[in-house]
């Protein structure tokens, strides 16, 4: 009996996977806990279905992805922040600052892409910002006190 396992099981095989089991196995086991379900043509031709659309979001969001991590290549983000006499920073920066400053110049960045240790001094640095899909660019971040 063919069938498209619709939850990961342990030792078996993935989710959409398809899988030739005895009956016994499929009627007792799988579908008995909802793992899987009848490998009918309709199910099938579903499943085709959702592989393509999967394809493409994926592919408009590395496209997306890729538009953005060009456009951020590169960029001088620039940081006021009080410091005291000796040029040491009252409060460090780190990525929650910088997400906040690339948002104001409109870019939806998270802290966890931000790779970056806390800069406690003013001066330029580089920061990492990672993107989905593997990938990367690199901003120059410029902190300069008031």
């Amino acid at each position: 009996m063919r069938v498209i396992l619709i939850q990961n099981v342990d030792g078996f095989g993935k989710i959409d996977e398809i899988k030739d089991v005895s009956g016994g196995y499929a009627r007792n086991f799988l579908f008995a806990k909802n793992l899987a379900a009848p490998a009918t043509k309709q199910m099938l031709a579903d499943l085709a279905a959702c592989h393509n659309k999967k394809a493409k979001d994926n592919e408009k969001d590395l496209r997306e992805q890729q538009s953005t991590a060009d456009r951020l290549d590169g960029l001088e983000a620039v940081l006021r922040e009080k410091a005291g006499a000796r040029g040491a920073l009252y409060a460090a920066v780190g990525p929650q600052k910088v997400s906040e400053a690339l948002a104001k110049s409109g870019f939806k960045i998270s802290k966890e892409q931000i790779i970056m240790k806390p800069i406690k001094e003013a001066g330029e640095y580089k920061v990492k910002i990672k993107f989905k899909h593997g990938l990367e660019a690199e901003i120059t971040l410029i902190i300069s006190t008031k």
